[in-house]
């Protein structure tokens, strides 16, 4: 109990470290599906109101553990413009915070960025009790208002559920529509817990997140923790996202045996190509782990399943398929990749902008964006 008491007790002496208290001011709650709030990067939401990353009942099975991460919401996104000098956040979660390498603000918080696109500046990250599954916190409070609209970019928690979110601004206060993306298509991301964002400190530090300030382009993070397996079910549920503008392949890390990934990484392409035969693919090759400058056999294993990765986009590309291709992640993180993780596997902050940086051009290229 008196250690206990003693970490309130330090809490409590930084105001900076301090959780909200309750709100004595008028405020004004949103839903994210009100107009003119716009909500992305849930492609089946429209059809079922679910904040969910894939469909509640699947035209092809999914196996229990893929159904489970679905729910975590990672990638998704509210947007809007408004000149509210004061910006709060209702949520209640499906579960409390449980990990141990990963932060609460990670894994089940929201944070918050401001201005137009390409020029979004992080402001604000929810905090909140990490035992509670539900929270009333404030994002902003502006002591100079400037009266007029700002652009607002509201990430969801990366490996938690949301049953429901509001959003409270001053009763006065206008609300726009964003900034419209570039187009209507889509940067869809299939992949592992890296992809899905484990482990960073808050939502805007996954790869694809920060990504989404770089490329004025929604985002679909299909990353699933531990089961980026390219079972040929979620290449036929992918296919169902409408208007992609590009497919991401990051699942290597996760299949584990090359054999195995020899056989299912030509099989997702090739089923993807049914329905899509021309939008571009991209396969990336996993970043280094730490074990990978020790154990000669980790690194053998990667070795091979970057050939396969590089053979297969080869394979594809000489049979007249020119809308694929192939970048070797291996060397995102740099010389000391290792200083780029929590865990040895599982980037920090640091990691993902390095992943960003890295992927951020060659997104630009496939997409026809200019630098």
């Amino acid at each position: 109990m008196a250690e206990q008491d003693k970490t309130k007790r330090v809490q409590d002496l930084d105001p900076n470290m301090r959780l909200d208290e309750q709100f004595n001011v008028p405020i004004r709650w949103l839903s994210p599906t009100e107009e003119p709030i716009q909500l992305v990067g849930f492609p089946w939401f429209d059809q079922e109101g679910l904040y969910r990353r894939l469909p509640k009942s699947p035209t092809h099975p999914i196996r229990t553990a893929v159904d489970h991460l679905a729910n975590c919401t990672s990638g998704g996104q509210i947007r809007f413009r408004t000149n509210s000098s004061k910006l709060f956040i209702k949520v209640e979660l499906a579960g409390g915070s449980d990990m141990y390498h990963m932060p609460a603000t990670g894994q089940s918080g929201f944070d918050c960025y401001i201005g137009e696109p390409g020029e979004q500046k992080y402001i604000s990250t929810s905090r909140f009790d990490h035992t509670q599954s539900s929270y009333t916190v404030s994002l902003f409070e502006m002591t100079d208002p400037d009266t007029q609209t700002q652009m607002i970019t509201i990430n969801f928690p990366l490996y938690q559920g949301v049953k429901k979110v509001e959003i409270g601004v001053t009763p006065e206060a206008v609300l726009s529509s964003p900034v419209p993306f570039t187009d209507n298509r889509k940067v869809i991301v299939y992949g592992t817990s890296i992809t899905q964002g484990g482990c960073a400190t808050r939502p805007g530090m996954s790869y694809t997140n920060v990504l989404s300030r770089y490329i004025n382009s929604e985002f679909i993070n299909l990353g699933f923790s531990g089961n980026g397996m390219g079972e040929p079910e979620l290449a036929h549920l992918i296919a169902q996202i409408e208007q992609p503008a590009l497919l991401v392949l990051d699942f290597e890390a996760n299949v584990g045996d090359p054999l195995v990934y020899q056989e299912r990484l030509p099989e997702f392409i090739r089923i993807y190509r049914e329905y899509h035969p021309e939008v571009p693919i991209l396969v990336v090759s996993k970043i280094r782990y730490a074990r990978e400058r020790f154990h000669t056999s980790a690194l053998q294993l990667a070795d091979e399943r970057r050939r396969i990765a590089r053979d297969t986009v080869e394979a594809y590309r000489s049979a007249g398929d020119a809308n694929i291709q192939f970048f070797d992640g291996s060397d995102l993180l740099g010389e000391d990749y290792e200083e780029c993780t929590v865990d040895g596997v599982h980037p920090t902050d640091l990691g993902f902008i390095r992943m960003a940086y890295g992927l951020n051009p060659v997104l630009k290229k496939i997409l026809q964006i200019e630098e």
